[in-house]
């Protein structure tokens, strides 16, 4: 007969006492507590949407999906949606990449990486784009490049100030060949175009901003700024080290670091975000 180490004999369970314990667990929401990707600490859940998904105990800011970075960046009830129907094309044929694609489209319900409209923004009209790093890492193709180029032309023409919202990790998609490459040039040249016709253009960089995007258009921004700890670059700091096998500086490429080197102008908590950008369009209406 087994023994427990304080010398009692197992309690045992009986079937209906099993199935019981079984029904309590189904019971509790599986998404009760969140873990922080960067810390481990477990959040609850409410309070950590509350905090509008910044970790309370090491303050890293978690990915936001498109719907709420609308709802946290512009006046409730102001967003109107452009081009929402354009959606990417396999031009190679490249393989798995059709599926690929509808499956984020199901998953995201977007039809593109890229969600790009107007509304206001603390009663400031403001033409407004972003992209969803749920998207395939928010990376930039055909659709995303023409989008995102059709917000700074419609500025350009209306005379509303520019804001888009960077967060991509893939850069230029592969899947598309040239054709995605040539979105940098493309949508680099209506930022230009914006500042001769003097419209304010900013940009907020997001965890991550890499590649291609951060060599565009996310970079190009009057005022540029960025979400504390994202990662800013071009290229990722362990393909740097491998390919040219050197040290890198400690956190490299993240927001502070550029902030300190003058990459980006501020870095601004996520809470205090909107607040922000509220005072940078009253300096530039007035």
């Amino acid at each position: 007969m087994a023994i427990t180490p304080n010398g009692h004999e197992p309690r045992k369970f009986d079937q209906f006492e099993i199935e019981a314990a079984r029904e309590k667990r189904k019971s509790i929401p599986g998404d009760l507590w969140t873990k922080c990707n960067e810390c481990g600490f477990m959040l609850y859940t409410k309070e950590f949407e509350n905090d509008l998904r910044v970790c309370r105990k090491c303050g890293a800011h978690a990915n936001l999906n498109w719907r709420e970075r609308v709802a946290i960046t512009l006046d409730e009830g102001t967003f109107v949606e452009h081009d929402a129907d354009l959606e990417p094309v396999d031009p190679l044929g490249f393989p798995g990449y059709a599926k690929s694609v509808a499956k984020y489209q199901q998953r995201c319900g977007i039809k593109e990486a890229a969600v790009c409209g107007e509304g206001r923004l603390l009663g400031h009209p403001v033409q407004f784009g972003l992209t969803d790093f749920n998207f395939l890492a928010g990376s930039m193709g055909s659709v995303v490049g023409e989008k995102v180029t059709r917000v700074l032309e419609r500025a350009a023409e209306t005379g509303m100030p520019a804001l888009i919202v960077s967060g991509s990790g893939g850069g230029a998609r592969m899947h598309e060949g040239a054709l995605s490459l040539m979105q940098m040039a493309k949508a680099s040249a209506a930022a230009a175009k914006l500042e001769r016709a003097r419209v304010p253009y900013l940009t907020v960089l997001t965890h991550p901003s890499m590649a291609g995007v951060q060599a565009s258009y996310a970079s190009l921004g009057d005022v540029i700024l960025a979400e504390p700890g994202a990662l800013i670059g071009f290229t990722g700091p362990r393909v740097i080290e491998q390919s040219l096998r050197i040290k890198l500086p400690d956190g490299f490429q993240s927001a502070e670091f550029q902030l300190e080197h003058g990459m980006v102008d501020l870095v601004v908590p996520r809470a205090e975000l909107k607040a922000t950008l509220g005072r940078l369009l009253e300096f530039f209406a007035n």
